[in-house]
């Protein structure tokens, strides 16, 4: 890497600002003198298409506020795990902008390459760096842009950084497609769900009930006394999946942990060790095992969309009787048991799919550190 340039990164790219609008603006994508408007939403591995805002654009104040197919989009003003993420530009169906909570960062093609600017923009390290420049304020980190075109950008000739960016370009795909198989695998499940028990919302083959006669809920209570950082510990279940480990668990079998406010609201996990469950978290756990299986459980809450639910709700929340008195087909337990005995053979499938991913992130890690001290 020695023989590389070492420019500064306002060098060979530029960050563009998003536009500004209000929500009143906002119009259906398709509308006549419109343009698409990325938001933060957007912003995830890859560009997410699947819900786009529009808006006029007289909006569109500079040209430079037109993405372009090769830009990089970063979230510039989220929570502080967020800000800094980004996604590639591909080559869009329609005219598209971008909001104010997100930035682009556009590279200057006559001195790098923007596939190769993209791999080190979004690469752990260079992630990291960006997260730390972050100005908080009360909830939001905003991206210091300034500091960002101030660090230090490797810059190998054109044709070696061509070289970089399609051996990372490989090995993401290599652990794209593993994920892909890993949702694959959930899709049979639904599938076989769908197969054994009909669509639980519109077509019941069994008969309907509460799940109040068959399980009980609770919530816990947050307390730093007893958080420890050692994983061997209980793990601790908030209301975004295990953020921590407990010194005392609150229950001591596997249950069904559902999220009850905010984003996560009616987010379920199913827990396969004893917990500790948050105030921010709410634990099913089944007290008729004659009639009511943990895993067909899961799957009921997961095909009838609670999270879709509450989630219209102006603030997204959910309690404990809420649950208990959520409508379910009670199909007969043999039938139950044959369904999670099928969900366990997915999940052994879908462990070893996870070891095999676990490895190439592994090795795309390496890659990434190697790729950008001049090792590959």
């Amino acid at each position: 890497m020695s023989t590389w340039a070492s420019p500064l990164l306002g060098d060979v790219a530029t960050f563009v600002r998003g536009i500004n609008f209000k929500p009143p603006d906002i119009v259906d994508l398709g509308t006549s003198d419109s343009v698409a408007c990325m938001r933060t939403k957007n912003v995830q591995e890859k560009l997410d298409l699947s819900d786009v805002w529009a808006v006029p654009k007289k909006f569109v104040k500079r040209n430079d506020q037109i993405l372009h197919h090769g830009d990089v989009l970063v979230s510039s003003a989220n929570s502080w795990n967020l800000v800094g993420k980004c996604c590639w530009i591909p080559e869009l169906p329609w005219s598209a902008s971008f909001g104010g909570f997100v930035s682009v960062l556009r590279a200057n093609s006559e001195k790098v390459e923007p596939r190769y600017l993209y791999r080190w923009f979004s690469s752990d390290r260079v992630q990291n760096i960006v997260r730390s420049f972050g100005r908080q304020t009360t909830n939001i980190s905003n991206l210091d842009i300034n500091r960002c075109l101030e660090m230090t950008f490797p810059l190998p000739p054109i044709a070696q950084q061509k070289r970089i960016a399609a051996i990372l370009d490989q090995a993401e795909e290599l652990r794209s497609l593993r994920r892909q198989a890993l949702g694959e695998l959930d899709a049979i499940a639904q599938s076989i769900f769908l197969e054994m028990f009909g669509d639980p919302l519109t077509n019941p083959k069994h008969m309907v009930s509460t799940i109040r006669p068959f399980a009980e809920a609770s919530s816990g209570k947050s307390s730093k006394k007893v958080l420890s950082s050692e994983p061997t510990e209980i793990p601790i279940y908030g209301g975004n999946g295990i953020n921590g480990w407990a010194v005392q668990p609150l229950y001591f079998e596997p249950v069904l942990v559902f999220g009850r406010v905010g984003q996560q609201c009616g987010k379920t996990y199913v827990t396969d060790r004893p917990v500790w469950v948050t105030d921010n978290a709410i634990a099913v756990k089944i007290i008729n095992k004659q009639k009511l299986h943990l895993t067909y459980l899961l799957y009921v809450f997961s095909m009838t969309h609670i999270s879709e639910t509450v989630k219209h709700l102006d603030l997204p929340f959910i309690n404990q009787q809420m649950i208990l008195d959520f409508s379910i087909p009670i199909a007969p337990l043999s039938l139950q048991q044959e369904f999670a005995r099928r969900v366990e053979a997915i999940e052994q499938l879908k462990a070893t799919h996870r070891e095999s991913l676990a490895h190439l992130n592994a090795l795309f890690a390496s890659l990434q550190h190697r790729a950008f001290r001049g090792e590959l």
